[in-house]
């Protein structure tokens, strides 16, 4: 994909404990807990490489990107899509019958190579990803955490997509099996809120409780793919959401499907695993 241009950066906090929890010597990097418990790698000053982030990535590997269709489902059960408006930063909700080119029915997360975030955040520890909405329109970019303990993965959040931040993210955790259970915890800001959902004044604290409680076979646009599902609640002082998430260990989160805040529904199916041009 070729001309887009960049509309925003959206950053994830981060900072890193100092106490070492693995010592992973053939690949030179400890993993480490950031403030909210993910493991990170954390690398010797003098590798400057600036993939050093990707080059154990299973999943995100730099050249790849994944296609995930879109629909958003009422608490009623009618389903819309969104439009971006000419201001590029408000959007509508779209009904099927009234749906476009320019309605968006999918994302596409394209994983960039090199440490192109490192530009804003220099000691910035994640893989980079794209989230593309439309083919040469703007774009943002956030990270993915991947590595042998978990795999972490900022959502979509332009737009419509504000909503997922008050859903559990898209994560799994060590070990990969039946029975393994984690907490994460993430403050969220009233930047978020849209009355179209929920408002709120401040941060709210979210806390998530998350486990793997089921391994089974879905038939996939890719496939029949062996997954493991992971169950996941979020809970604040404005109330509860849920994610039901499908995790594949090529493909990675193949479905998600989550409850929102005010009852709706969000469901991404990945449908289409690509290399591509744009590495970044």
């Amino acid at each position: 994909m070729k001309s887009i241009r960049i509309l925003l950066i959206l950053l994830f906090p981060i900072a890193v404990c100092s106490q070492s929890i693995v010592n992973n010597s053939k690949n030179d990097y400890e993993l480490v807990p950031d403030n909210d418990g993910i493991l990170v790698e954390k690398f010797d000053s003098i590798i400057v490489d600036e993939n050093k982030y990707n080059a154990n990535n299973s999943v995100f590997k730099p050249g790849t990107s994944f296609n995930y269709s879109f629909e958003h489902l009422t608490a009623a059960g009618e389903k819309l899509y969104f439009k971006v408006n000419s201001d590029q930063k408000s959007w509508d909700f779209v009904t099927v019958d009234k749906a476009d080119s320019k309605t968006i029915k999918s994302v596409v997360i394209q994983v960039m190579s090199g440490n192109p975030m490192a530009q804003y955040v220099p000691d910035y520890n994640q893989t980079t990803i794209a989230y593309i909405l439309l083919e040469n329109e703007p774009f943002s970019m956030s990270g993915v955490i991947e590595n042998e303990a978990n795999v972490w993965v900022h959502p979509p959040r332009d737009h419509y997509f504000k909503i997922l931040e008050l859903n559990p993210f898209p994560y799994i955790k060590a070990p990969y099996a039946v029975g393994t259970e984690w907490t994460w915890n993430l403050k969220i800001g009233s930047k978020w809120g849209d009355q179209r959902w929920k408002t709120w004044d401040g941060n709210i604290d979210n806390t998530y409780n998350y486990k793997i409680t089921d391994k089974i076979v879905i038939k996939t646009p890719l496939g029949d793919l062996e997954c493991l599902v992971i169950e996941s609640t979020g809970a604040s002082e404005i109330g509860t959401t849920e994610l039901v998430a499908y995790f594949h260990p090529k493909y990675g989160f193949v479905k998600l499907n989550y409850t929102n805040i005010d009852g709706s529904k969000t469901n991404l199916v990945l449908t289409e695993y690509m290399k591509n041009e744009m590495g970044g």
